[in-house]
């Protein structure tokens, strides 16, 4: 079975950095794109950043030049290291990816459990 798993979220002052991860494990084939997404209190998820496997980054515009993505095909993990943390980037944080798997052969989407970051004083 695949599965994805985020760490590293926390409690950071504004102005702060944290570095989220996401491991992806299982019968995996291949993996395509791999993205983060986040979801605030009482919003709709929304995209934060995505790497594709051969290609450059995209990001929202509300984290360009604050957020970084990067991604270790040889680890199946995906990265986000987010610096200059505002606490309008409070939200709980999911890893996304498309991955085949190597039983069925079949491509499907899958999610991490979500990581909570929160940035307050």
């Amino acid at each position: 079975q695949i599965q994805l798993v985020e760490s590293g979220g926390g409690l950071v002052q504004p102005g702060g950095s944290l570095r989220l991860s996401c491991a992806a494990s299982g019968s995996i084939s291949s993996i395509a794109a791999m993205n983060w997404y986040r979801q605030a209190p009482g919003k709709e998820r929304e995209s934060v950043a995505g790497m594709p496997s051969g290609g450059s980054a995209t990001y929202a515009d509300s984290v360009k030049g604050r957020f970084t993505i990067s991604r270790d095909n040889a680890k199946n993990t995906v990265y986000l290291q987010m610096n200059s943390l505002k606490p309008e980037d409070t939200a709980v944080y999911y890893c996304n990816a498309r991955i085949r798997d190597s039983y069925s052969g079949y491509w499907r989407e899958y999610w991490g459990q979500g990581t909570q970051v929160t940035v307050s004083s």
